[in-house]
């Protein structure tokens, strides 16, 4: 078995860059490197990973480690790949040759993770772009030369500046290229008035229902708490979703309907503000806290109650138009 970590990134993205690799093979630990004058944080990314695999035998066993969840999951998961085709094909070609196994590590996970990252970013001290420590010469079967070891570059961003060349996931927008959380920049956007709707619903014994038809709930009208509840966590949801934006709320209205037939209680959340992005979060918030408010209010009576069906039901405004599921 061949273990590889590797790591890539630069400064500008684009800017000048560079790549580091480390290949465990036998007994033997050899680091390379490699700089580019002009490129992206995920071709860099990439070209680690390849310049890793070019240094191990066909038909190998290897597993290799990167800090790229976007690598890894591209490879592992299929998502998109929409720019620098020229290194997945190559990627592709090596993979297809070899049995590789993907591992994710996010960035110091591992002292051999920081290593590649010190060597990718020219920041790992005098060794030159071969260093063996047992030796200096790739390992038998490799097929790709060392690359010289030009100027350092500064450590990788985490996250591209909008309108960059790197490739990302596009329905991710909380990752960045790397997979790391994010706020998104919403800065860029207009603001437009929107609104969302989101439902759920609790279910419940029929004798607990009746409690709330007949009034008769000990902590008192369970109800009207449970809409309190829900309208407050409504302007609570940037503190409760760690990378929701701090949203002027215009309305909230909550609503719960007793739905005899099932034995539940039907719950509605309205969300509307001006703003540069969407209040569908603040809606499915105020549903859940309300939710959890009613089981509150009636746990004593029925701790079988069951909360489901939380959803978005409808959103409008912003640049991806109106939404509506049912």
């Amino acid at each position: 078995m061949i273990t590889i970590y590797t790591d890539g990134g630069c400064q500008g993205n684009p800017g000048p860059g560079g790549w580091g690799t480390i290949v465990l093979q036998d007994g033997e630990r050899i680091e390379y490197s490699g700089r580019e004058p002009r490129t992206t944080n995920n071709r860099m990314e990439l070209q680690g990973a390849i310049e890793g695999l070019l240094r191990t035998p066909e038909g190998s066993e290897v597993t290799l480690s990167s800090d790229s969840q976007y690598l890894v999951y591209t490879m592992t998961r299929g998502w998109k790949r929409n720019k620098n085709l020229d290194l997945w094909e190559k990627l592709d070609s090596l993979t297809a040759s070899r049995k590789v196994k993907w591992a994710w590590l996010q960035d110091f996970q591992h002292p051999e993770m920081e290593r590649a990252h010190q060597l990718a970013t020219g920041h790992g001290g005098n060794a030159p772009t071969l260093a063996g420590v047992q030796g200096t010469q790739p390992p038998a079967g490799g097929l790709g030369p060392a690359l010289s070891k030009a100027e350092g570059v500064s450590p990788k961003m985490a996250t591209d500046s909008p309108g960059s060349t790197s490739e990302q996931a596009p329905s991710l927008t909380h990752l960045d290229e790397r997979g790391h959380a994010r706020m998104v920049d919403v800065s860029p956007k207009a603001e437009t008035s929107r609104e969302a709707i989101a439902r759920g619903r609790v279910l419940m014994k029929p004798e607990t229902l009746r409690l709330l038809q007949e009034g008769k709930v000990e902590k008192g009208d369970a109800l009207a708490v449970a809409r309190l509840a829900g309208i407050s966590a409504a302007k609570d949801t940037s503190r409760l979703i760690p990378l929701a934006h701090p949203l002027p709320l215009t309305q909230v209205a909550v609503h719960l309907a007793l739905d005899e037939a099932n034995s539940a209680v039907d719950i509605e959340a309205r969300a509307k503000t001006v703003g540069r992005t969407g209040v569908e979060m603040e809606a499915l918030v105020a549903v859940s806290m309300a939710a959890l408010a009613l089981y509150d209010m009636l746990k004593a009576a029925d701790r079988a109650m069951h909360i489901t069906d939380i959803r978005l039901v409808r959103k409008s405004g912003g640049k991806s138009g109106t939404f509506v599921a049912e």
